[in-house]
């Protein structure tokens, strides 16, 4: 037994190499092992020549896939890195140093926000200024005075005047104003100097007047009288059937109804006025208050100018009515002859209403008639001239 047990080692090493004796003999055997090794090393340099291109391919693309492709290769527990994914916050800085970017435009606006804010203060500081500059003009347009203390009421209500010696003088007056306040507005707004006639029952009289006042125009009141037909002339007339008392109730009652005017004319009053009698009172108070009287006229046996006379007061009369017919052209041609009455003796006094038609001829007609050498005037400057009883 001892005996065979070396015999099985020693058939073992012949059976060893026996085989490789047949490789060492045929070539055949051996060549295709070298080839399957140098085709396995070409593939594994395949590879790694493959790893290494796209290694270098990535980066030119993205940085990203160029970190994660190393991580997934190595092996499984490299499962970690996709939530290192997650660490695409890197994409959030960008994002927050993009929202700095904006800032700076807040800081533009803040800082010219301050620039305003010591503005506003100049300003009101600045108002005060203007308000204490305005203070003077009312002061300015308060006419000195060129009358005596002692003189007559008319003359100190009257419009400062004087007229160029040498021209022929006209004056305008326009009666019933104050009722139709559009008209009468209009009037107003006509160059001055107008002379305007005022009825006492006028609505906001003393408003009206100082407004006209103030516009360059001289005030008068125009009485409301009774007429010789059925004209109505208004609340308050003054009548012939009316006693003295009464008369002087309802003059004196318009006297008061304003101030400012320099003197009365009659408002219809084609009976009234040719009763001397009636007259006489009316008059009378006009001339005691200092004022001048105007006769409109409005019939050839009026009684006023000669009660005028008597009573030494201011007084003159009307030459021309300027729109019996109200017409735009009548109007104008009753303008001319008023040109004709002023070259003929001096001076014309014409008076008309506040029709459209009147106040669309004057507003045409008062710039040439300067440029033909009349000068207008209010009719305290004729009265002035002309016609002064006191």
């Amino acid at each position: 037994m001892a005996k065979k047990t070396p015999r099985k080692p020693q058939k073992a090493a012949a059976r060893k190499p026996s085989p490789k004796t047949p490789a060492a003999a045929s070539g055949r055997a051996v060549s295709p092992v070298l080839l399957a090794l140098a085709g396995v090393i070409a593939v594994f340099a395949v590879a790694l020549g493959a790893r290494f291109i796209i290694g270098r391919d990535a980066p030119e693309t993205e940085s990203m896939v160029e970190r994660e492709a190393p991580v997934i290769a190595p092996a499984s527990p490299i499962k970690a890195p996709p939530p290192k994914v997650a660490e695409a916050p890197p994409p959030p800085p960008p994002v927050r140093e993009a929202e700095p970017v904006p800032a700076p435009p807040p800081q533009v606006t803040e800082a010219p926000a301050p620039v305003p804010v010591p503005a506003p203060p100049p300003p009101p500081a600045m108002t005060p200024k203007p308000v204490v500059a305005m203070l003077p003009p009312p002061v300015a347009p308060l006419e000195p005075p060129k009358v005596a203390p002692g003189s007559p009421l008319w003359k100190k209500n009257a419009l400062p005047f004087r007229a160029p010696p040498g021209k022929p003088a006209i004056a305008i007056v326009i009666d019933d104003m104050g009722v139709d306040r559009k008209r009468s507005n209009r009037a107003v707004s006509l160059p001055a100097p107008l002379t305007l006639a005022w009825l006492p029952y006028a609505h906001e009289l003393p408003a009206q007047a100082r407004a006209a006042r103030a516009a360059g125009h001289e005030l008068m009141l125009h009485l409301p009288m009774e007429p010789s037909g059925s004209a109505d002339p208004g609340p308050q007339a003054l009548r012939v059937s009316l006693d003295k008392g009464e008369i002087l109730r309802r003059t004196k009652a318009a006297l008061d109804s304003f101030d400012g005017y320099v003197g009365v004319n009659n408002h219809m009053g084609s009976r009234f006025t040719a009763d001397s009698a009636a007259m006489a009172p009316v008059l009378g108070e006009i001339a005691r208050r200092g004022l001048l009287w105007l006769d409109s006229r409005t019939t050839a046996k009026s009684a006023g100018l000669t009660l005028a006379r008597e009573f030494q007061m201011p007084f003159a009369g009307r030459d021309i009515f300027l729109d019996n017919e109200m017409t735009v052209s009548a109007v104008r041609g009753q303008l001319a002859k008023t040109e004709q009455v002023a070259r003929r003796q001096g001076y014309a006094i014409a008076i008309g209403h506040p029709h459209d038609a009147t106040i669309d001829a004057l507003a045409s007609w008062m710039p040439e008639v300067q440029k033909r050498g009349f000068v207008l005037v209010p009719v305290s400057a004729v009265v002035r001239a002309h016609h002064t009883g006191g």
